[in-house]
């Protein structure tokens, strides 16, 4: 059975749909917490593709986080290999930084939480027929990196996703959201969080609650049409040359 290679930050991750489309296109997921100390693998012969997801830390957090070093250390591994790699929210700014561009706070200190429009560009029109609202938890953006094509535009975080190359990509938003992690979320709230969702930016718990049932099976489909798209692309010609010494 073919393998895709899942990259996660931390145990608490939930796949949600993207592990569900996976399977049912007939896809191994090979699970590794890198945040607990799983190692990632030093090829990807045994991989047709790699998905990073996200997590409460930052891509700028290499110097106190092994782990997020590490990983900026293993990107080009399969940006090489030419394989299919698709980078979510933290797993999008990893690679944007390994492809030169800045991650940074919103200059005024906004965050983006709860589900919010994305609108697609021209070339993003291929991966995005119109706007659609994509769950959000960032407080950090990524710049598009030279030589990618952004495919789509935020009005709170301007760059919400990019191509690099045939098949590697990287988005802002959380597509993998399902209805069990939001409903956690929720029964674990604290205060802090709370006056999170009371300033610019965020949307209180029942907000995100039924826009998550209005755009969940959006999503989904959108996801679906993605991976025909990120799946069908693999190509050798699709390998990279980039200057590690700007990470």
């Amino acid at each position: 059975m073919k393998k895709i290679l899942f990259i996660f930050h931390q145990p608490t991750t939930n796949p949600g749909p993207v592990a569900k489309l996976l399977r049912q296109r007939g896809y191994e997921l090979d699970i590794r917490v890198t945040g607990e100390g799983d190692p990632l693998p030093p090829t990807m012969d045994e991989h047709v593709a790699a998905i990073s997801f996200g997590g409460r830390m930052s891509a700028n957090d290499s110097e106190n986080l092994p782990f997020i070093r590490q990983e900026l250390d293993w990107i080009s591994t399969v940006l090489i290999s030419g394989k299919p790699f698709f980078g979510i929210c933290l797993g999008a700014q990893l690679l944007a930084r390994v492809l030169g561009a800045k991650v940074v706070k919103h200059s005024l200190d906004i965050r983006e939480i709860g589900y919010h429009p994305v609108t697609p560009t021209s070339v993003g029109s291929k991966y995005f027929d119109s706007d659609l609202s994509f769950y959000h938890w960032n407080s950090e953006g990524f710049e598009i990196p030279s030589g990618a094509i952004k495919l789509a535009s935020g009005d709170l975080f301007e760059n919400q996703a990019f191509s690099y190359g045939k098949n590697v990509y990287g988005v802002q938003f959380h597509p993998e959201m399902a209805l069990e992690t939001l409903s956690g979320w929720i029964d674990i709230t604290d205060p802090e969080t709370e006056k999170l969702l009371m300033s610019p930016g965020g949307q209180l718990w029942a907000e995100q609650m039924q826009n998550h049932l209005n755009y969940a099976p959006l999503v989904e489909d959108w996801l679906d049409n993605f991976f025909s798209i990120w799946l069908e692309e693999e190509s050798e010609e699709s390998s990279v040359a980039f200057n590690k010494s700007k990470i």
